[in-house]
């Protein structure tokens, strides 16, 4: 449940005294896992895992009629070291100010995830999970999925259950350097209505960006065949240039195709299966995985579910990937090249 605070602003002294009023929300989320890892090589443990968990406060302004100010800080929070993000920095999450109005949309500025990552959300069965489909979608080297620095998005206003999204990321980092050109470009079409919701993106980044030039298209669909099942599917290409240093086979091992289906089947108001496969296809050869996922979850109520996830993802002798990298603390891949690597997962999440 979400906690409701008033934030109250004065004047400075000696200055005509000024209230403004704000409605701030204090939020959330610890989701915990215990995990069995196996590499299929010489690793396989049980772990505890932090898996996104945060901590966040958000908040709105009415300027008038028609104009709204928002803001977010949102930080991530380690509940199995105590770290916050390694300890060192603050809202490393989506961090952002900017106003709003039901004319002409929304403009907000800070840090915060790309309209490409977001686009992935319709299929997105197993986020934060063992079995997460950015195990194989973020292209290793390449990091897709990402939350760009120094970003001004435009958010359309949502017209028949279509909106639009453009982000620009001016440079990485504190400030611009001269002559380096590190700046992304991120744009979505967004649709929900009915059984369906839909998203299509294309991103792009410039070659002085730390990981390099690449670009990609994404696209993402689910679709509610009937109340209880809801059927999911994604499609991603990808094209990596990476840096000056980047060598012919760092490029075809992320230059990648990487589509799937998936699916959740409700077997009771608060209980549903979850099913997923996937395979990338790399341009290197034999750089190819493929990656199954099954589980179950139960919602013990609207802020506390429990869940049970069992993922494989199959490597060729040239692929390294493991289900369990993205979105996690227990995240090592020891090694995997060539080898059937598997988790199973048992979870705890608590919105709050």
């Amino acid at each position: 449940m979400k906690k409701k605070l008033i934030a109250i602003a004065v004047g400075a002294a000696m200055a005509v005294p000024a209230v403004a009023m704000a409605d701030v929300s204090f939020y959330g989320r610890a989701h915990i896992s215990a995990d069995y890892l196996d590499d299929g090589a010489d690793y396989s443990e049980t772990n505890l895992s932090s898996n996104s968990s945060r901590l966040g406060f958000k908040g709105d302004h009415q300027i008038n009629p028609n104009l709204e100010a928002f803001f977010q800080i949102e930080q991530q929070i380690n509940f199995t070291t105590g770290d916050s993000d390694g300890g060192t920095d603050f809202a490393t999450r989506d961090t952002f100010v900017g106003l709003r109005s039901n004319d002409f949309g929304a403009v907000q500025v800070g840090r915060f995830d790309s309209p490409f990552k977001v686009a992935r959300g319709p299929a997105n069965l197993f986020g934060d999970q063992v079995g997460d489909m950015r195990n194989l979608a973020r292209a290793g080297d390449g990091r897709f999925d990402e939350r760009y620095d120094n970003t001004i998005q435009y958010t359309t206003p949502t017209m028949g259950g279509f909106n639009a999204k453009l982000g620009y990321s001016m440079y990485q980092g504190e400030w611009a350097v001269e002559d380096e050109d590190s700046d992304a470009i991120s744009m979505s079409l967004n649709y929900a209505g009915g059984p369906l919701e839909a998203s299509l993106a294309y991103e792009k980044v410039e070659e002085d960006a730390s990981r390099g030039e690449r670009d990609g298209i994404r696209a993402a669909a689910a679709y509610k065949l009937t109340d209880a099942f809801k059927l999911v599917g994604f499609y991603q290409t990808l094209d990596y240039d990476g840096t000056a240093t980047t060598t012919s086979l760092q490029r075809d091992l992320n230059t990648s195709d990487t589509y799937g289906l998936g699916g959740e089947f409700k077997i009771a108001s608060n209980t549903a299966l979850k099913a997923m496969w996937m395979t990338r296809d790399a341009d290197a050869d034999n750089a190819d995985a493929d990656m199954w996922v099954v589980g179950v979850e139960h919602k013990l109520d609207k802020a506390v579910r429990v869940y049970a996830n069992y993922a494989v993802l199959d490597n060729d002798d040239n692929s390294a990937l493991v289900p369990w990298k993205e979105a996690r603390t227990a995240n090592g891949t020891e090694n995997a090249l060539g080898e059937e690597a598997s988790g199973f997962s048992v979870g705890l999440r608590y919105d709050f």
